[in-house]
Order: structure tokens, then sequence, then C-alpha cells
């Protein structure tokens, strides 16, 4: 990756439109994120606004792709630092950077991943008439309410992270972005019921590139070892209550019971990790899950490919009814029969597709017997094929990135239609006086 500064006279005529998109972490790295980016260089320059808690460079290159982090003072002490970057919506500090970003680059439109930083930037849109388009990655007030329920709120989380002020901060957010991307159809019924017009919304889900499922990156030197007879569970992610790995720890002692050589191999890490490692000990389970912890997302794969079943345990939440977790469909496309809660949206995908089974959230007997079901090799291989079929046909990025790509043409279009006819308008006040 090169180092450079950015152009203080925005872009050459010669070089591609700009796309500017702000993310409220560190880059690199998120999976969609990257995705997204990388789909939109096909067609733009893009810049990417984003945190620097880590502080590495506040500009860097990579091709079409411009990455510009917020200012470090290497003086400050890292806590007050981190303060100082929060991604809050009324940070002069992000705005700014965001505001600065998108004039050089002479952005054509501005994409605001999640609620944090969408109405700062809506804020730029507005002063420099860029249209705004809000990636709703995710139900954030419902994700706030799941900590809160699950961990209590802190003194600071009061105003920081609040999901009541949340919720009124995304129904301004959603009134005012020009477009919305969300990640599934629940997502899309739930901002339909709160007045959003449908043609204001485009579904961009959070689904694996075809090249990657027809060639697996798995490395036999780099996955999990194991016994051929053992049949291994696998759970990629957050290391979170709400995302229900505690369900899945209390359906092994039932497990191992029926299959003594069954595994559960937990890759990620998350704020309850010590919480999990203590149930399954006090559970009697310890030799039988396996804490891998978080490890590079490339290296996660190799290990689902060395697994047998894809677990999403989630916790039917109005967060997890209205979204859908990367995992699902990485493990579809490695061709893994999948088990889920019941959940609405991973639920509704694994019925609708017969790539695995559904247990009732919570429900640590029901999702035993599903792993105890899935233990014949036969079903597994019925209903991996269908999954990696089902993600072949319809859940690839190849489709969803002509959606996110038509849907950002469609956005500038309107915008620059809009401010034609303004000139023309103003062209015929000016000849009638």
């Amino acid at each position: 990756m090169l180092t450079a500064e950015i152009p203080r006279n925005g872009l050459h005529k010669s070089e591609p439109a700009s796309v500017c998109k702000v993310w409220d972490a560190d880059y690199p790295w998120d999976v969609r994120v990257e995705k997204i980016c990388r789909s939109l260089c096909r067609a733009y320059d893009v810049h990417l606004v984003s945190r620097n808690s880590k502080r590495r460079s506040t500009y860097e290159r990579h091709g079409n792709l411009h990455i510009h982090r917020l200012p470090v003072v290497p003086s400050l002490p890292p806590q007050i630092a981190g303060a100082l970057g929060f991604p809050a919506f009324f940070n002069p500090l992000w705005i700014r950077a965001i505001e600065r970003t998108a004039r050089l680059s002479s952005a054509r439109v501005l994409i605001a991943r999640d609620l944090p930083l969408a109405l700062a930037t809506l804020l730029v849109g507005r002063i420099h008439r860029i249209p705004v388009i809000f990636d709703m990655a995710e139900n954030y007030p419902a994700m706030l309410q799941d900590v809160w329920d699950s961990a209590g709120a802190r003194i600071g989380d009061r105003l920081m992270r609040n999901p009541r002020l949340a919720r009124v901060v995304e129904r301004v957010a959603v009134r005012l972005a020009d477009h919305i991307l969300v990640v599934v159809d629940e997502s899309r019924t739930r901002l339909l019921e709160m007045g959003v017009p449908s043609r204001k919304m485009t579904v961009v889900m959070n689904t694996p590139d075809l090249s990657r499922g027809q060639q697996p990156a798995h490395d036999s030197s780099r996955g999990l070892a194991r016994n051929p007879r053992e049949l291994i569970v696998v759970y990629l992610g957050l290391l979170e209550v709400p995302r229900g790995l505690g369900t899945a720890i209390l359906a092994m002692r039932e497990v191992r019971r029926q299959l003594p050589n069954a595994r559960l191999v937990v890759i990620g890490s998350g704020r309850d990790e010590e919480l999990f490692r203590k149930q399954a000990r006090v559970v009697g389970v310890n030799d039988r899950v396996e804490f891998r912890g978080w490890v590079e997302y490339r290296q996660a794969l190799d290990h689902i490919s060395n697994c047998d079943i894809g677990l999403v345990p989630h916790h039917a939440t109005v967060n997890w009814q209205t979204t859908s977790p990367n995992k699902l469909f990485d493990y579809m496309s490695l061709g893994k029969p999948v088990i889920v809660s019941s959940a609405r949206p991973t639920a509704r995908i694994v019925a609708e597709e017969q790539c695995g089974l559904v247990f009732s959230d919570r429900n640590p007997r029901e999702l035993a017997d599903a792993i105890v079901r899935l233990s014949d090799p036969s079903v597994r291989n019925m209903y991996g094929n269908r999954g990696q079929e089902a993600v072949r046909r319809q859940y690839n990025w190849e489709t969803d990135e002509r959606r996110l790509l038509g849907a950002i043409q469609n956005v500038i279009a309107e915008r620059e239609f809009s401010e034609c006819e303004s000139a023309t308008r103003t062209k015929l006040i000016k000849r009638q006086r």
C-alpha cells in the first residue's frame, strides 16, 4: 500500500468520479466495508473516512481506494485520543474529516455506514449539496438494546450508546437520507412500517463472492486438527450473549451423551468470552468446547472448511429479527449444512432453501436434537449441497454488487436531473424578468 497526500484541488478530470464512504471504526478491517469498497472501485474513485484508534498513517492509497483516517495527536494518551475519535454524530472532528474529504475529492455521493455517523454525513451532504446514502448494516437501536439488556448500561452509555436516543436519530436519518441500503427483506419491511418509501430502499445483503465459493480458501496446514470420526460444529462471530453461544454450550451437554466425539469450535472474541468459558466449565463440557479466539477472516474460512456444521444460534430479539449475519452465507458457500435459531431472516432463508435445520431460540434441547440429526453424513451432504447451490443462484455478492452500483447510479442521476431542472427553471425566471 502506497502512502501519499490527497490532492488539494480535487480529482483531475480524467480520473473517475468520486464516492466518499464513512466508516465509524478502524480500517482495515470489516468484511462488508471491504466488499462495498472493492465493488465501488470498479466504477469510482473511493475515499473512505475511518477512525484511527490504532494510530496508523492518516492517508493511504491502494489503487482506486483512498483511506483517510482521523488525525492523530501523539502527545495525547491513548484513552483521551480514543475519546476524541468516538464516532458520535455531533463530534466536530468527524464532521471536519468528512467535510474535508468530500470537498477535496469532489465526491458525487456520500455513503454513511451505520447510524453513529449518519447525521454527521447528512450535515456535510446538505452543506455541499451532495446526496447521502445510509448503509444500514444492522438495526442499530435494537443492537444497543441487546447490549443494555445483556450487560447493563454503563454511565457513559446512557448518553453515547442509548437505544432511545438512537431510535430518535434513526428516524431523522432515514427521513433525510436520499437512499437507504438494508441487508435483508425484514429490515426493509421495518422501514416501510416507519413510513420510508419503497423506492428509497435497496436490499444489499451480506453475501460472499462467488469466486470464493467456487474455489474455497481451504489450506489444510492452517485448518483445524481433527479426528476423522469427530463431528465438528463451528460458531463464527462475536462472543456476546444475544448471539446465542450460551445456548450452544448448554446443548453440548446433551450432544455429548449421544455423540461422544462431537465438538463445538468457537472462532471469535468479544466482551462475554470469559462468561462463556466459565459456562463451559460449569456445565461440564469444557473438553468438548474449543475456543480458538480471533483469527484473520480468511483463516477463519479455512477452519470452517474443515468443520461439519455451521451454527447461527442468535436470540430472536428485535435486532436479530431484522438483520442477517455474514456467517450464514459463509457456511453455505463452503457447502456446510447450517443450524439456525428461529430469528426470522435466517430461519426464512434456511427454510426456503432447505439447507439446514431451525431450532427455537434459547432452546438447548432442540439445538442438541438438530446436531444429532445432522450426524448422518448423507443428510449433511444433502443440506450442504443445497446451501451451496443457493449461493451460486441467488445469495452471492455479484448479485448484490449489481444492486449496490445500480442504487448509487440512480441516486447520482436523480441529483443531476434535479440540479439540471433547477438550473433551467432559474434561467427561465431570469428571462421572464
